[in-house]
């Protein structure tokens, strides 16, 4: 099982302390409960795997940032940070997913935004509005108009929110740039003068940089640049 960089402090302590229950445990006779221990520690490990995925290559395609569930699909208008009106896709990560974000498509990062905020429950649709969250906006990389937006949500047991991105630093589609500890919702933000295709439905479960969420064609370039 491959562990994220992002969570290693954390997967560190845990190894530790199950190797020294286990050991305890053993040394006193007590095989039983150091099984458990060890059935426990790899649970609380499997929060921080961070698999490898072969990223879609096609140009125009936009992967998803997150493993989950696709727990909405709307339109915003005006979204400040886009300069339009936008498509939300957002995504719900239990604890039992892979909890690293990725980047949806190729570009620059044109800011990164820390907003202070609740921990609520991430089944709480409020909690999206509400709840402490990084979003980061992503540019083209030449001509640097803005193409897509994506938002980690902190919840009520994922209080950390890793971004080890920052502003001018290009990602490439699929490319890992933060987690969202213990899960929460992440949400991908595309503008609708790229029209997005999207590809996904309410409900549906995707992989992060795996799963094609959209494709889109930006009014500005020849079709498919956003996502090349």
């Amino acid at each position: 099982m491959i562990l994220s960089e992002y969570g290693k402090r954390e997967w560190l302590t845990i190894l530790a302390i199950g190797a020294m229950l286990t050991a305890t445990f053993l040394y006193v006779g007590l095989w039983w409960i150091a099984i458990l221990v060890v059935i426990a520690d790899l649970a609380l490990l499997s929060f921080f795997r961070d698999p490898e995925r072969r990223t879609p290559s096609q140009r125009g395609m936009v992967t998803s940032p997150a493993d989950g569930k696709i727990s909405s699909i709307h339109d915003i208008q005006n979204f400040e940070p886009l300069g339009e009106d936008a498509v939300c896709v957002r995504i719900f990560l239990s604890v039992a997913d892979v909890h690293v974000n990725r980047s949806p498509l190729h570009g620059i990062v044109a800011s990164v935004t820390h907003k202070p905020g609740d921990h609520l429950n991430a089944l709480n649709p409020q909690s999206a509005e509400v709840n402490e969250s990084v979003m980061i906006v992503l540019h083209h990389p030449i001509r640097r108009y803005p193409v897509a937006a994506v938002r980690q949500v902190a919840g009520l047991i994922a209080r950390t929110i890793v971004c080890a991105t920052r502003p001018e630093q290009i990602l490439q589609r699929g490319q890992r740039y933060g987690m969202i500890k213990m899960g929460s919702t992440t949400e991908l933000y595309l503008p609708v003068s790229a029209k997005p295709q999207i590809l996904v439905q309410q409900g549906q479960m995707v992989k992060g940089g795996l799963t094609v969420l959209a494709k889109v064609i930006s009014q500005h370039d020849t079709p498919g640049t956003p996502g090349s």
